[in-house]
């Protein structure tokens, strides 16, 4: 019996799958965005500290929603996904902040309208598709296939 090279390739996201990793995704920031505004502001930390802190409390709170809600289907076990999760949202963070740096210092693009559409615009997308993408590849994957839906 022979296979065919479409039915060994992951299947793609679903629906469910996609609209689940995006609730949560929108969590985790709201959660990134609220703790550093207070621990920037009121705290009265510095800037790295308080995005730091931030970035480590969104990075549990979507790893959290995405084992307990996208993927609860999925078997996970130990710190190890936890630790790739981190590290995939570690990429994340870097392919924004070189979008960032690309416009603002290699084009010269450095008005703050600028910043915003490269880092927060166009970084930020590339980083959902880079996060989601090893998400579902490397941290939650179902056997034969990555993922846990379907529909």
């Amino acid at each position: 019996m022979t296979t065919r090279a479409w039915e060994n390739r992951p299947a793609l996201p679903g629906r469910r799958e996609l609209a689940g990793f995006a609730v949560v995704g929108l969590l985790a920031y709201t959660v990134d965005l609220a703790l550093f505004t207070c621990l920037r502001g009121p705290a009265g930390l510095d800037p790295l500290t308080a995005k730091a802190l931030s970035f480590l409390a969104a990075c549990s709170v979507a790893y959290a929603g995405n084992a307990l809600g996208t993927y609860r289907n999925t078997r996970i076990k130990g710190l190890r996904p936890y630790a790739v999760f981190f590290a995939v949202n570690l990429a994340g963070a870097a392919v924004q902040l070189l979008c960032l740096a690309v416009s603002h210092y290699g084009l010269g693009l450095t008005s703050q309208r600028a910043d915003t559409v490269s880092g927060a615009v166009v970084g930020m997308t590339l980083a959902t598709v880079l996060r989601f993408w090893g998400t579902r590849t490397w941290v939650f994957r179902a056997e034969g296939r990555v993922g846990s839906w379907t529909g």
